[in-house]
């Protein structure tokens, strides 16, 4: 069956009976050639300050709780922050400011990420990208983003029964996501929303369920080096959606 072969990881995701089920397929997956050489020759070659370190080198799965109201969309792990650790947004400059704004506002345990057994835990939030494996230049390709959507559409149709926000850091994963969500019948406006930060949707589906997707540049080192933007930028998004998931 699918669900024995790497290669169709992706496809076999429709089948995963729950959350941690998803995780654990996601691990496996080698769908993508060229993301599995590349997340495999960083896990060799490795940074220097790493050197000493053994990397994860394989795809990131999602991280938080089953029963989440809030979820966190990125891009892809970074070479050597989730591709090294195994998890998303640790041990990159990246995860520190993610998970500084988590902190800041009651959704993290902790605010200074390392490894995936340092011992924070997220509060209501679950954090996932609709590319698994780190790519080169952090560009995945639409044909890489295609074939790893299975894996989000599933994460999401599980996390049906409780979510209630979405949080989207960056254009790529805002494009991402509305393609998963009008693939999974939700009512999706034309055009489509466009991204900026700031940005807030209520998306309707048939079932009757309602979700708010809120927009956020990312967290990448370039934007908050820059300035485009801040920790309290990052706070003030996740302290909206923190908000309206309580409501």
């Amino acid at each position: 069956m699918t669900g024995e072969d790497p290669e169709k990881a992706p496809q076999a995701a429709q089948y995963s009976p729950d959350i941690a089920a998803v995780d654990r397929l996601v691990s496996t997956c080698r769908a993508c050639p060229r993301l599995v050489a590349w997340r495999e020759e960083v896990a060799v070659v490795k940074r220097a300050a790493f050197r000493d370190e053994e990397y994860w080198g394989r795809p990131v799965p999602g991280f938080g709780p089953a029963d989440a109201r809030i979820l966190v969309v990125g891009l892809a792990p970074a070479a050597h922050g989730g591709n090294r650790t195994g998890r998303m947004f640790t041990g990159d400059p990246s995860g520190n400011v993610l998970f500084g704004a988590l902190h800041a506002v009651g959704l993290a345990s902790g605010a200074h990420p390392v490894s995936r057994d340092d011992g924070i835990e997220l509060v209501d939030t679950r954090l996932t990208a609709p590319v698994h494996c780190a790519p080169p230049e952090n560009k995945p390709t639409p044909e890489e983003r295609r074939r790893c959507a299975p894996f989000l559409s599933r994460e999401l149709e599980l996390l049906a029964p409780t979510l209630r926000v979405i949080v989207v850091l960056g254009a790529f994963g805002w494009q991402a996501l509305f393609a998963v969500l009008l693939a999974g019948g939700w009512t999706v406006p034309r055009p489509r929303p466009r991204f900026t930060h700031g940005a807030q949707v209520v998306l309707t589906h048939p079932d009757g369920r309602s979700v708010t997707v809120l927009g956020s540049y990312h967290v990448s080192q370039r934007n908050t080096a820059t300035g485009r933007v801040s920790p309290a930028m990052i706070e003030d998004i996740l302290l909206r959606a923190k908000t309206i998931a309580e409501s």
